[in-house]
């Protein structure tokens, strides 16, 4: 039983710890950003160029975030956007990878 009559503050229930880790945060939301677009981009063939480029960015991207994250929530948005990165890459290499003239 409490005795202080001050009322408690409880802090924000929150999956993602979005006031003490904005970093990590921002770095899953940037990577399954990266990674949806590069699996977008992947089936379009006229895309090759760009799918592949961000698909490889996305998936370093997406170790570096997991290498640094704090939470499941982090994880989960995360390994979501490294497999769509590494999806869009295969399929933009598939059509042409990084040689524009193709």
């Amino acid at each position: 039983m409490r005795l202080d009559p001050r009322p408690v503050k409880e802090e924000p229930r929150s999956r993602l710890a979005v006031s003490r880790r904005p970093l990590q945060n921002a770095l899953a939301g940037v990577v399954f950003v990266i990674g949806v677009t590069a699996f977008v981009l992947g089936f379009i063939v006229s895309a090759h160029v760009i799918a592949s480029a961000l698909g490889a960015i996305g998936f370093f991207a997406g170790l570096f975030a997991q290498y640094i994250s704090s939470t499941t929530a982090q994880r989960t948005f995360i390994v979501a956007g490294t497999v769509a990165a590494f999806v869009g890459a295969a399929l933009g290499i598939a059509h042409g990878g990084f040689d524009p003239n193709v």
